[in-house]
């Protein structure tokens, strides 16, 4: 696991003074354009994903891309990821999941000027990314420098209202098989954020599916990956027969936020239920 990289990106508030962000998350990417997991050509479901979200070009201020960018480990896989990104036409910022491998992502993406960004600022909210990877395990874990950071900036940016990114989901999500791959010192976590009231969320990837829960007036959310999706509340390793997708979020100027979650067109994907070997 990298340490803390302390990259800050500047975005504008629009005229209402809130910020448009896509979350675009689990790619699970090969080299391969015809690499599959679990019955899904993920290459495929990625552009079909992007193409759908064409529609927020020009409107949205940012593009969160919360880990699992690639499956295989390749440098292709993670330029495949920036080059269909960049169809979007909006400043992409990424943290890495549990399938990512880092001596390959970091100088992948930086190459394609997607750098390592972990906090970004606007007129009325800041954004924190997280690493909570843990090499070579599932579930996730955050450092103590990773820690420090993260109060450091709710400290120092305490007039602003506060989103933080982070791949590993943090509360569980009432699936047996992946809620034991969840951050596992969530608790830690959990007691550091209820002593700053500017934190208003935490957005996950990791699930593969769409979560909302307020707890302690924080809201946690998790979204739907873009390509296989796993069945909510089952013990067992189960996929999902809903569509790709991504989330749509509105930081508001008062620390609200709207959202919702975007698929693409049913049928144009079909998973096989059987399949194993996540």
């Amino acid at each position: 696991m990298n340490g803390v990289n302390h990259t800050k990106a500047s975005i504008a508030a629009n005229s209402k003074g809130d910020l448009s962000l896509l979350q675009i998350t689990d790619t699970h990417l090969f080299a391969d354009r015809k690499g599959e997991l679990l019955g899904i050509k993920t290459v495929d479901s990625y552009d079909a994903v992007i193409k759908h979200a064409e529609k927020y070009v020009g409107a949205c201020d940012a593009i969160l891309s919360t880990g699992d960018l690639s499956q295989d480990h390749t440098e292709q896989s993670y330029l495949n990821f920036s080059e269909r990104i960049k169809a979007l036409k909006t400043p992409c910022y990424w943290l890495p999941g549990n399938h990512d491998m880092q001596s390959v992502m970091l100088p992948a993406l930086l190459h394609e000027g997607l750098a390592q960004t972990k906090q970004i600022i606007s007129d009325h909210w800041q954004i924190i990314l997280l690493d909570s990877q843990l090499e070579g395990v599932p579930h996730g874990h955050l450092s103590d420098e990773q820690f420090e950071f993260l109060e450091e900036k709710l400290v120092e940016f305490s007039d602003k209202h506060t989103l933080i990114a982070v791949h590993h989901h943090v509360l569980p999500i009432g699936a047996a098989w992946l809620d034991q791959h969840i951050l596992k010192n969530n608790e830690q976590f959990i007691a550091l954020i209820a002593k700053h009231s500017n934190v208003k969320a935490v957005l996950s990837g990791h699930v593969h599916q769409a979560f909302d829960l307020i707890q302690k007036n924080v809201r946690y959310l998790t979204s739907p990956s873009t390509c296989v999706q796993f069945k909510p509340n089952s013990h067992d390793f189960a996929i999902d027969n809903k569509e790709p997708g991504y989330r749509h979020l509105v930081l508001t100027k008062s620390g609200e936020i709207e959202t919702q979650v975007e698929r693409i067109k049913a049928g144009e994907f079909i998973t096989d239920e059987n399949a194993t070997g996540y």
